[in-house]
């Protein structure tokens, strides 16, 4: 089982901080001059950024987490949202406006004969919604309806045909449909996911979801400390959880720690958070301080 890097973890913490602005220099961060794309929604606000270079293999899929009202009226939207993979990827874009969107898994088709054999979960209605919102687009001359992922998928899979790997990153319910996304691309492209790193993510699927999740061991959650976002939806044992759970606290790492035991470990915190800032450590750790005096 692979670990998560320090490198990495700051690569990946970088860009996500970097999907909140208006626009990047993507140049000034290493990657090829056209080795960037933008999707956005339909009020132009960029949801996702892509980004590659010519000799790497990574692609990076780096999603913006929630800004407007509007964003944060979408994550109150915890209604159960019901996905099944029964029809191949060209005959899912008209489908993809009910609730039951199809989605393309050959893997599953060739061993299944009929819908009953194949998988069926549930997700988080409203960032499937913001994964799937449709947006006008001039392609080949005429205005079509494509969806987000349809963007993302449109763009990566000629740079997976070259023999990339992506990896998705996102904070809060970027983060989410990060995994979301990670899920459906890996079910049309099997191993094509290279790793999945969200930051400060809320859970995106049913107990059913995580069952089904094919990316348990490339996926890493990381969270801090209480963030309070990381509990939602406010519905324990519903919605859950998938992938390896990191922890940043106290200057520590925990894996895969029971929210339980997080939170308790946090009340704690709080309640002495007064003495240990006595502690010596707390001292040498500010020593950075001093070079810009």
């Amino acid at each position: 089982m692979k670990k998560l890097k320090r490198y990495q973890y700051e690569r990946y913490a970088v860009l996500c901080k970097l999907a909140y602005p208006h626009s990047i220099d993507h140049v000034a961060l290493g990657y090829a001059v056209d080795g960037y794309a933008e999707i956005s929604n339909h009020r132009q606000q960029v949801i996702a950024r892509i980004l590659w270079q010519h000799d790497k293999k990574e692609v990076v899929v780096v999603f913006r987490g929630s800004q407007s009202i509007g964003d944060w009226l979408i994550n109150l939207c915890c209604l159960p949202r019901r996905k099944c993979f029964k029809t191949p990827i060209s005959d899912s874009v008209t489908a993809e406006n009910s609730n039951n969107t199809p989605e393309p898994n050959n893997s599953f088709n060739k061993e299944a004969s009929n819908i009953a054999s194949a998988p069926k979960y549930y997700v988080h209605w409203g960032y499937d919604h913001l994964l799937n919102q449709r947006v006008q687009k001039e392609i080949a001359g005429v205005s079509q309806s494509v969806s987000i992922y349809q963007q993302i998928q449109a763009i990566v899979e000629p740079l997976i045909a070259q023999g990339k790997r992506i990896s998705l990153t996102g904070h809060s319910s970027g983060g989410a449909m990060a995994i979301l996304a990670a899920d459906r691309l890996e079910r049309q492209f099997p191993r094509a996911i290279k790793r999945v790193v969200t930051f400060g993510q809320p859970a995106a699927g049913f107990r059913s979801f995580k069952r089904h999740y094919l990316l348990h061991l490339r996926t890493y959650r990381i969270c801090c400390d209480l963030d309070i976002i990381t509990f939602l939806p406010p519905l324990p044992g519903v919605f859950v959880h998938v992938g390896r759970s990191l922890w940043l606290h106290n200057e520590r790492i925990y894996e895969n720690i029971v929210p339980a035991l997080r939170f308790y470990k946090t009340l704690v915190s709080w309640v002495i958070s007064p003495i240990s800032y006595h502690y010596m450590h707390k001292y040498i750790r500010n020593k950075d301080f001093f070079d810009k005096h």
